[in-house]
């Protein structure tokens, strides 16, 4: 028996089908009838070829480009659009964006944005377009609500989601790590000769990471934190300055932790000295770029990088559709030394 695997006209003869029936039917072309795409897949199985889907998307491309030379396309679909969105988040998706096109560059393709939703078009003709075009993947940047994106038909393409879990459907998702990212943060602080850190968090921050970042900071006062009295965190749905005060003079945190760098102004209302006798902690720089804060840098370009990379090792696998069972991808943060805290050097 020869142990070279048949090409695909071998398998549409053997099948007494055309070459483009077979070859429509293992892209899942809904043109082709359910038990001709089964018969096809079958018999492909069983004969040892594998679609390459790459290779599909290549003869659309140069069809539709007439060029010589093709890089792939990659679709980075924006489910909410830039506009309105708060400047904080609008930097974020910029940086993963970058990260993912300079990533798909590197690496032969070409990466290209969509806009869906209300600022653009729907889920339906996202999917007309990236079949048309042969576009088999897709990179969903995060997204503020819960989308439901089951009427794309997932079978074609390989995906990633930026952010924490997506449901509809449960797709395979790429995040910062969080849990770590405030552990590390915490242990850095304790280094610098902190003893009362003070985690100050709205609730749809925490909410929506499933309470990672209040998890790891309570851990963090249970098994590391040596002082006999422990700083509550303050959790709000809006933090204010008057809720703020009431929390920092009661509880006499020597560190606070917080996304907002107003916090800093209030604690100097509150008498506090940064950095002599207080210290402050951004648990994300990018949403203070004004102010200089030692803080946590979540590599959202690193992200954007690494997601890329694992849509494109999917499509090499032809492993396309909505996963049995879906994976997370963590990426570790970045300290960021600043003014915000003690220097240990100048002492």
């Amino acid at each position: 028996m020869s142990s070279t695997a048949p090409s695909l006209r071998d398998l549409a003869k053997t099948l007494g089908l055309s070459h483009t029936t077979v070859s429509e039917a293992l892209r899942n072309n809904p043109r082709v009838k359910p038990e001709t795409r089964q018969r096809v897949h079958a018999a492909a199985k069983a004969a040892g070829y594998q679609y390459n889907p790459l290779a599909g998307a290549l003869m659309s491309e140069m069809r539709r480009s007439r060029a010589t030379t093709f890089r792939g396309v990659i679709a980075i679909v924006d489910l909410d659009g830039p506009a309105g969105r708060a400047p904080s988040s609008a930097r974020y998706h910029r940086e993963l964006t970058k990260g993912a096109i300079e990533r798909a560059e590197e690496l032969g393709f070409k990466a290209e944005v969509f806009i869906v939703g209300h600022e653009g078009m729907t889920p339906q003709r996202l999917d007309t377009i990236l079949q048309s075009r042969g576009i088999r993947g897709v990179f969903l940047l995060p997204v503020s609500d819960n989308p439901d994106l089951t009427k794309i038909n997932w079978s074609r393409y390989a995906s990633i989601y930026t952010d924490y879990v997506i449901e509809q459907p449960a797709l395979h998702n790429i995040c910062p790590n969080h849990y770590r990212a405030m552990l590390m943060a915490l242990h850095r602080l304790q280094s610098l000769g902190y003893k009362r850190p003070g985690l100050v968090i709205q609730q749809h921050h925490d909410e929506r990471l499933f309470h990672r970042w209040e998890a790891a900071y309570q851990i963090y006062q249970h098994h590391y934190n040596n002082n006999a009295t422990k700083v509550p965190s303050l959790l709000s749905r809006e933090i204010n300055r008057a809720d703020f005060s009431k929390w920092f003079k009661k509880y006499k945190p020597d560190v606070v932790l917080c996304h907002r760098a107003e916090v800093l102004d209030w604690m100097r209302e509150c008498g506090a000295k940064v950095p002599q006798s207080h210290g402050f902690c951004c648990l994300n720089t990018m949403m203070n770029p004004d102010v200089a804060c030692a803080g946590l840098d979540l590599q959202p370009r690193l992200l954007g990088t690494r997601g890329i990379e694992l849509v494109i090792g999917q499509l090499y696998r032809n492993e396309c559709g909505v996963p049995e069972l879906r994976t997370t991808t963590t990426v570790p943060a970045q300290w960021v030394d600043g003014p915000t805290v003690r220097d240990l050097k100048k002492k």
